[in-house]
């Protein structure tokens, strides 16, 4: 069988246009339908997969039950000069967490920094949208979320903590931007999710079963909890998600994040926490970029280590392969379209244009 079998490419601006149109049919006004689109399509893009739209149809199915509210009212409530609140209203995570990074960056414009906090949220994707958001505007930008139960805090063996994870990024010079985007687990919980839906094995450190074996199955990691990286480090880190995200904000907190495979009675009530911080308050912008190249180039000049062919920034990897795939189309394995093309024969949309071979 060919490395390829079973995947098709889909160009980058029609995925966008299919996957808009879906939303706005499920009752989603069409400018936060395009933020989701554009959310999911650029997860898939830079790599990201597990936060693509592959998980389309689990948001949608939410919507129509009312666990996500397709039009939230948000209204950030300034708190003080450099800190506003907001409650998500149950919508869209990706729409909320747009326009929280909006009102950190608007506050930062005139402070120096900004910062929000926001509660009764729902699941927002990849963090590195709203880090990209606010680094594409010229801006430092920390990003925080909790999540619903899925890990042990070290030395247990029952989930508690998230996978909440832990984003920072910073505009760059010549070189592009720094871009921070990771769990604090072996592997998200997306990447078992993706294995389950294409019958994979999974490495045998991501998670342990519910008897609380490691295992290699994914529907039983799924049933069971993944491991925090690092063991403690992991695990504290997730902690400081869950303070920063859920403490502080009102939201959810210590296991109580609903869980959107799970939970189909209420919404999850996630907390979300964004930082904005123009790079120019102690030095001028042009010595900031310049100091970044610096940074950058010493890291790319740094003597390879074995089995390395060079050395990258965060980032680096992600860049380029969204650079590749706006060239050939995204790749999607057909058993990942098959519920989606349910979606849009359900709402009598076109499908999806897709080629069995890359664009160039």
């Amino acid at each position: 069988m060919s490395a390829h079998e079973g995947t098709v490419y889909a160009r980058a601006e029609d995925v966008r246009r299919f996957v808009t149109a879906m939303i706005a049919a499920n009752g989603v006004p069409s400018d936060d339908a395009r933020i989701v689109a554009e959310c999911l399509v650029r997860a898939d893009l830079r790599g990201v997969d597990t936060h693509g739209i592959a998980r389309l149809p689990g948001y949608l199915d939410r919507v129509r039950r009312n666990l996500i509210n397709a039009r939230p009212a948000l209204q950030p409530k300034r708190v003080s000069p450099v800190a506003s609140h907001l409650d998500g209203d149950n919508g869209f995570g990706f729409v909320v967490a747009t326009r929280a990074m909006q009102e950190a960056m608007e506050i930062a414009r005139t402070t120096g920094l900004g910062l929000v906090s926001v509660k009764r949220s729902t699941h927002f994707g990849m963090a590195a949208n709203y880090l990209l958001q606010a680094v594409e505007a010229g801006f430092i930008a920390l990003v925080f979320t909790n999540a619903s139960r899925s890990m042990p805090p070290w030395g247990g063996r029952e989930a508690l903590l998230g996978t909440s994870p832990f984003g920072a990024g910073a505009p760059g010079g010549d070189h592009g931007p720094f871009i921070l985007d990771m769990a604090p687990s072996v592997a998200a919980r997306g990447k078992i999710r993706k294995a389950l839906r294409l019958g994979q094995p999974i490495p045998p450190d991501y998670a342990l079963d519910a008897e609380g074996r490691p295992t290699t199955d994914p529907a039983r990691a799924l049933a069971g909890v993944v491991l925090p990286m690092g063991g403690p480090k992991g695990s504290g880190l997730s902690m400081l998600m869950d303070i920063l995200s859920g403490v502080i904000s009102g939201a959810a907190f210590a296991g109580d994040v609903e869980d959107q495979y799970k939970n189909f009675e209420k919404p999850q009530n996630v907390g979300h926490f964004f930082l904005a911080i123009k790079p120019d308050l102690f030095i001028g912008i042009e010595e900031y970029r310049a100091r970044m190249d610096v940074l950058v180039e010493r890291v790319h000049s740094t003597p390879r280590a074995e089995g390395f062919d060079e050395v990258l920034m965060p980032g680096e990897p992600e860049a380029r392969q969204e650079k590749l795939r706006l060239a050939t189309g995204i790749p999607y394995h057909r058993a990942d379209l098959d519920s989606l093309l349910k979606e849009a024969r359900a709402v009598r949309l076109e499908p999806l244009t897709t080629s069995t071979l890359p664009f160039d």
